[in-house]
């Protein structure tokens, strides 16, 4: 008898090894987008080091994305209805430890510095904001002190072909040209052109920005009117950036792991 409850207990925990273990330790209500729809690419741009700031960002332990369970399940409704279109959708954000929001303002704070002879400060990140200050971004509406972002019902995503190539690796060394340029300037990314890259803090990434071929138009719009179709509401300034429901919710503070963490 003590043999069979000591086999019981050792398929138990091996049931919640890998994945369902990772999945376990998520607040209660969170899940991992790959558990809900593994076919939606992801992207997560704050685990690396292509995004503004030019680090991965702290709390971002994996390249995961985590989200209310309500959320995934919309972005699920999404990718179906776009699979008919031979389209897919590709997350950059989505769950942001409140820390990595803090780390934003530390970065905002300080100066900009002309760059050394290896390249770095803040000479490759001057590509997200060619236009501004980075002190301003804060006051400008690109950055906020509190992010829906936290709450786990917030998500940063554009729109690739299916099938879609996959994009040439980033590479730090590289001068890219600024977000607002063509697409074939910008760091390597295989969505369909949005008129602008992610995280581009300009103008252009308005929305309704008239700065923007006709196609680029209609692939904003056709990404709006499909999340919006399953209730996901579009931030005016960022054509990237969707929120779900009404009512945000607590923000949170845990870290992003690895699924198959241990």
């Amino acid at each position: 008898m003590m043999m069979h409850r000591l086999q019981y207990g050792l398929i138990a925990l091996l049931s919640l090894s890998g994945p369902a273990a990772a999945a376990e330790r998520l607040p209660a209500g969170f899940v991992y987008l790959r558990d809900i729809d593994p076919s939606i690419a992801q992207d997560m741009r704050y685990a690396g080091f292509d995004n503004f700031t030019g680090h991965p960002l702290p709390g971002y332990g994996a390249g995961e994305c985590v989200l209310r369970r309500d959320v995934a399940q919309a972005l699920a409704q999404v990718q179906a209805d776009l699979a008919r279109e031979n389209l897919s959708l590709k997350v950059y954000d989505c769950y942001r430890p409140t820390r990595a929001v803090r780390a934003f303002m530390r970065w905002a704070q300080e100066s900009e510095k002309e760059p050394d002879k290896a390249g770095a400060r803040d000479a490759p990140t001057k590509r997200f904001f060619p236009a501004l200050e980075k002190r301003t971004l804060f006051a400008s509406g690109y950055i906020a002190t509190h992010s829906a972002h936290s709450t786990g019902s917030a998500v940063d995503l554009t729109l690739i072909a299916r099938p879609a190539a996959p994009a040439p690796p980033f590479d730090r060394s590289a001068a890219y040209g600024p977000c607002t340029g063509p697409a074939a300037q910008r760091a390597p990314d295989a969505s369909l052109d949005m008129g602008t890259g992610f995280d581009c803090f300009d103008e252009r990434s308005h929305t309704s920005s008239g700065a923007t071929t006709p196609a680029q138009k209609r692939w904003r719009a056709l990404l709006v009117a499909a999340m919006r179709a399953r209730g996901l509401h579009n931030y005016f300034r960022e054509w990237w950036h969707f929120s779900f429901g009404p009512r945000a919710g607590p923000a949170y503070d845990f870290p992003i792991e690895a699924r198959g963490a241990q």
